[in-house]
């Protein structure tokens, strides 16, 4: 599939299981380059859409933490996910 990070979120919304599975693959497929667009978006999207993007994040790992540390510098609604991401991802290394 070729698909912007935006069309997978957008695809998410109204996907089954094994397609969030798909979708959320294809996503961490992206990898760092898909980390400022999905950090953008975790305090936007809501419900099984900020799940898959959540775990995105961690699956991408340590590329991720930097724009989850701004974020939560320039964000305090985010604060506290960007924090528990990051111990997410420092706890699967």
């Amino acid at each position: 599939m070729n698909n912007s990070v935006a069309d997978i979120l957008t695809k998410l919304e109204n996907a089954d299981n094994k397609s969030k599975n798909m979708l959320e693959n294809e996503l961490v497929n992206f990898g760092e380059k898909a980390v400022p667009e999905l950090v953008k978006n975790l305090t936007v999207v809501t419900g099984s859409v900020r799940g898959v993007v959540a775990m995105t994040l961690i699956r991408i790992g340590h590329s991720s933490i930097d724009f989850l540390k701004n974020a939560a510098a320039s964000n305090k609604d985010m604060e506290w996910i960007a924090n528990y991401l990051i111990t997410e991802i420092n706890q699967a290394a």
